[in-house]
């Protein structure tokens, strides 16, 4: 994770001369500033910025982690990921709405009114398939 923090930073630092170069070639081959570009380049620096940040702070807390270790084994690493029923239909439902929903927004807005519902019946269906029937708590 100090390796990644480090890289991180680096990646930081390249984002911001990389703006800077990018301010002055168009201020020098245009005469004017341009905004976008620079914007989206700084939001890049923010962006990695925020990530090293974070990798740093949860490195000092947390210390090295079995992928910093030379002598680490891979079942180290494994840890429990969480809990998936292998027999729900509702993840593919909730991808089949949410992507037609979000299609809608490039086919008509009559397709949201019909995607945006069935998206939202799919999202309570997963949320809470196990507080219900058979499988409840």
């Amino acid at each position: 994770m100090r390796t990644n923090a480090r890289l991180f930073w680096l990646l930081t630092a390249f984002y911001v001369l990389a703006d800077a170069g990018y301010v002055i070639s168009t201020y020098s081959a245009y005469g004017k500033f341009e905004v976008i570009g620079s914007a989206a380049i700084a939001m890049l620096v923010f962006m990695s910025g925020f990530i090293a940040f974070y990798l740093q702070k949860t490195f000092r807390v947390q210390g090295p982690v079995p992928e910093d270790r030379l002598d680490a084994n891979i079942e180290d690493g494994d840890t429990e990921i969480g809990f998936f029923a292998p027999w729900s239909w509702w993840p593919f439902f909730l991808g089949a709405f949410g992507a037609l929903a979000f299609a809608s927004l490039a086919i008509g807005w009559w397709l949201f009114i019909i995607a945006f519902p069935l998206s939202l019946v799919a999202i309570i269906g997963f949320v809470f398939e196990h507080s219900r029937g058979q499988h409840a708590h």
